[in-house]
Order: structure tokens, then sequence, then C-alpha cells
């Protein structure tokens, strides 16, 4: 890791680690470099006007009000934001596709040349399969579950076995080559994961629901 990585992430841990102190020997370990190394690190940032309070063998806290400025990436923070585009463009709607460019488009323009040639030439990629299947309806489903409205679904199962249900959508998740829609079932009053390709017809109903107590999406979790 470059110096100016691990200065950023200094600060970024006692960001996080506030309001506790965080000592020398946890941050080397955690960076994988000696204490000494800290200290050295720390003295750099407080004389480059970090507010800094602390001292060897106690711990560090950063005072209040100190923000690094925005867009400060790491290389491999960079990896993971040009990886995580390139499989949204692989496996989401059109939509999700043009945010991921245009959004990486701002990023690319606010950083330093050294970044951005990094931004551009990530060798990490994520291929579009011929068999996975986009979700026609990604966009409104999205849409309703953050809006929380209900959808009605005609749904098809493996059986070949048709059902008309209004569900409360809660999350899509891609496995692979398929998208499941999570949802609170009220046909069957229980959590149920629809494939999105085997749904045959879907309206967004203007009646909306609540985050009730064992219908949510942290309850699913918890469910299994």
């Amino acid at each position: 890791m470059r110096r100016a990585e691990r200065l950023i992430r200094i600060v970024q841990a006692l960001r996080e680690a506030a309001p506790g102190a965080v000592t020398a020997h946890d941050m080397g370990h955690r960076f994988e470099v000696s204490e000494r190394t800290i200290y050295r690190d720390i003295a750099h940032l407080i004389g480059s006007g970090a507010p800094i309070d602390g001292e060897a063998g106690v711990g560090y806290v950063l005072r209040p009000g100190f923000d690094l400025p925005p867009l400060t990436f790491s290389f491999e923070q960079l990896d993971a934001l040009a990886l995580g585009a390139r499989l949204v463009k692989a496996t989401g709607d059109k939509n999700l596709a043009s945010a991921a460019n245009e959004a990486l488009a701002k990023i690319e323009h606010a950083l330093p040349e050294s970044h951005r040639q990094r931004l551009r030439n990530v060798p990490l990629f994520a291929a579009f399969l011929d068999e996975t299947v986009r979700p026609e309806a990604f966009g409104p489903v999205r849409n309703a579950i953050a809006g929380k409205r209900k959808l009605r679904v005609r749904y098809q199962s493996l059986a070949d076995d048709t059902t008309e249900r209004v569900i409360r959508p809660l999350a899509l998740t891609c496995f692979g080559r398929v998208w499941l829609l999570s949802a609170w079932c009220e046909l069957r009053n229980d959590f149920r994961h629809f494939r999105t390709d085997r749904v045959e017809r879907l309206t967004v109903l203007a009646e909306s629901f609540e985050d009730e107590p064992g219908k949510r999406y942290e309850d699913m979790r918890r469910a299994g």
C-alpha cells in the first residue's frame, strides 16, 4: 500500500472509531506496517494540519469537524467501483447501466490523472451471459421496492402452476443467471422468492405498505 493511500485510510479509521481512541498497534496490524511507521504517519498528518489528538501507547482520536476532500479513492476502491459498474451493466436493466456509466464519468472527472487512468483501465470485467435473464420489469420493481408499493403478479412456478397474488416487494437479488424477487406474499401469508423470468404479468398498485414487524426484509433474513 502506498503511503498516500495509507494516510487516507488512517484518517478514515480514526473517523470510524470516534469517539474512541485507536492505537498505533491496531492500525499497524490493520494496514500491515510497523507501529513506528504509524507513528511517523500520524506525525505527518498532524504536521499537515489534521486535528489529531493522542500519544504513543495510549491511542489517537480525530477531533470533530475534520473531513477528507471528496473523491479521494485508493486504487483498490477504484477497482471496486469499476467492477461494480461493469456488473451492473452486465446484469441490470438499461436505466441502471446508464446510471452506472454516468456515475463513473462524474467520479472520473474529479480524479487526478493517475487515478483517472486507473479507473479507465481496471482489468476486471463482467461478461454478459446469453443465458442470464434480464427482468423486463426491473425498473418498475426497483421503484416499487423504494416506494413501498404493492405489486400484483401472475406467476408460473417451476412446476408450471400459475397463480395470481399481491406481494410486498422487498429485494432483488442476482443469483448467477437469474434474478430473484424476494417479497412478503399476501396469498401465502409468508415470505416468498419469485424468479423474475417466471413472472408473466406484473402491475404496480397504488396501495402502499408499511414496515410491519415480521414482514420486513431483515425479518426474512433472520428467518433464513
